[in-house]
Parts: structure tokens; sequence; C-alpha cells
């Protein structure tokens, strides 16, 4: 009833609109896909790593406590790390050892050695400064791994448990880097995280079918009789659409779900889930162009994202 009535909503416009250098590199690092430090070494180089590949998380981590923010760059310049190997390799062969670096690097990180690459090294220092739980770093990574393969999800709860092991941990980890340790604070971090995935999805379709793949949930395509063909073609006809609707309203449910209980949540976690700001702008025009997913406006960045995370960052609300 719940899940209706929030899709019921998606439709008609219920979204509101809240809106020092690092050493020279050897084999390991190397085998990591980095290909050489920045000026400024490991801080800036996590911070520009971010700006340039998730921009919106740059922005997100800028409004951070001081204290958190560099922890932030070094947890998002991984997450950039991991999600780009798929991208950058031609055999999955390569991207295992990639992420295989990644494995044993987070294992020399909790061993106090981590290698010479600056991320690694800001990681680092973020888990002696915070703590960090070593389990989250690793379910990204194997979660990652397991996403090498170029198949479709098969249905909404396996892009829903992808989510959950990448984007959810990762706001496990920023919660952590705020202090933040509350059985509620998780728990809206599991909904936000579900709902970031699925817009990930969502927004890389696009791309992801002018590279002849696609990656939407196969029984929602079934069930509205659209092929993978169509969404390569760049089809927009009424069940092209009201596959993205579908999609585009479960991430809307977990979003409203994160709300229904933000009282139990304390304030000091807030912060961690200002990417809310960006899900509801994507989502609220999707809706404008009638969940035409190959409209050029839902490619754009809003220039008015950094006002409303700003003003978010005012409110005591998420």
């Amino acid at each position: 009833m719940a899940g209706s009535m929030a899709r019921a909503a998606l439709r008609r416009g219920g979204i509101g609109r809240r809106l020092a250098r690092p050493p020279a590199l050897g084999g390991r690092a190397a085998a990591a896909g980095w290909s050489g430090p920045a000026a400024g070494g490991a801080v800036q180089y996590c911070a520009e790593l971010v700006r340039k590949r998730d921009y919106q998380g740059f922005l997100c981590s800028l409004l951070l406590p001081v204290e958190s923010r560099t922890s932030a760059f070094a947890l998002r310049a991984f997450n950039v790390e991991l999600a780009q190997i798929k991208d950058s390799i031609t055999q999955k062969t390569t991207g295992l050892m990639r992420m295989q670096f990644w494995r044993d690097a987070v294992e020399d990180i909790y061993s106090d050695n981590p290698p010479h690459q600056p991320v690694a090294t800001e990681l680092w220092r973020a888990v002696k400064k915070h703590n960090l739980t070593k389990m989250w770093f690793m379910k990204i990574i194997d979660e990652r791994e397991k996403n090498l393969d170029d198949r479709p999800y098969r249905n909404i709860q396996e892009l829903e448990t992808y989510a959950e092991n990448t984007q959810s941990a990762l706001l496990y980890l920023t919660l952590e880097t705020l202090g933040v340790r509350d059985i509620h604070a998780d728990h809206a971090a599991s909904h936000i995280g579900k709902a970031q995935g699925i817009v990930t999805c969502l927004r890389a379709t696009p791309y992801h079918c002018t590279r002849q793949k696609v990656f939407l949930p196969m029984d929602i395509c079934m069930l509205h009789g659209v092929s993978q063909e169509d969404f390569i073609r760049g089809k927009q006809e009424k069940n092209v659409r009201d596959v993205i609707y579908d999609i585009a309203s479960q991430a809307h449910i977990h979003l409203e779900h994160a709300r229904s209980f933000s009282k139990k949540v304390p304030v000091k976690a807030y912060p961690a889930f200002f990417c809310t700001v960006a899900l509801d702008d994507y989502l609220y025009n999707m809706r404008k162009v009638d969940f035409n997913i190959f409209h050029p406006s839902l490619q754009k960045t809003s220039t008015l994202l950094p006002l409303y995370l700003y003003i978010r960052s005012w409110k005591t609300t998420y």
C-alpha cells in the first residue's frame, strides 16, 4: 500500500526539490591503474579525483564538518577507483587483478602498512582517525568485483543488493567519520544508499546504451514487454517509459521510507545524507520529462545544485 502511494506521488510530482607527494609507484600500485601523483599530495589527489569523477559527491563532502572532510574525500576516491575499473578494462582478468590490489591494500591498511598509493594513504589516515569498520570496505570490493560481469540485474532486488553493498556501505563509513554509530542512522543510510544505487543505474543507462549494454532489471523490462534492443535503439514509447517509471518509483519509495523516521536519526548524522538533494533533483527532472530516460536534460548536472546543497546544510532535515 505504501509502495503504491509513493509511486503515485512520483507520477503526480510528489517529489519536492529539497532541495606531501607519495613515493614513486611500483608493481602493486601500478596494478591498481594509478597513473601518477597529483601536485599537492594525497589529500589533493583524492579531492581532485572525486571532483572530476563524482562531482555531486565532491559537493556533498565539502559541506561535511572539517574533521570529517578529508576522510570523506578518501572514501569517495576509493569508491571512484573501484567504480572506474569496470569501464577501463577489456578483459575481466585485468579487473580481477585490480580488485585484488584493493583487497590487499585494505588488509595492509589495517596492518598499518598501506601501499604507496595516494588513495590508500588517505584511507589509512581515515581508518586510524575514525576507527573505520573493515567489513564495509570488503563488502564494497566484493560487490564491485561480482559486478565486473556485463549482465543486467535479474530483478530490482538484485540491483538493491548491489546498491546496499556499495552505496549504503559507503554511507555507513561516512557516518563513522562523523562519529555516528546508531541503528536508526544506519537504517536511513541503507534506504538512501539503495535509492542512490537505483538512480545511478538510471542515470548511466544512456551511456551504457551507446556501448550496446543495458543493465536495467530484467523483471521490470519483461513486465512491460521491453527488450534490451529497445533501449539500445533509444526508443521512447510508453512501455519503455513505464519501465523507467517503475524503477524510479522504487528509488522514491526508499527516500520516503528513510525520511519517515528522521526524528529518530541523530542530527549529527544528517550531513552524511546530503546526497538526497541530488537524488530528489534527478527524480524531479525525470518526472518533468515524463520518464524519458534519454532526454538531454537528465544528463546535465543542475547549476543550482550547490545552492540547493548549501540551503539543505542549514536545515535539520535530509
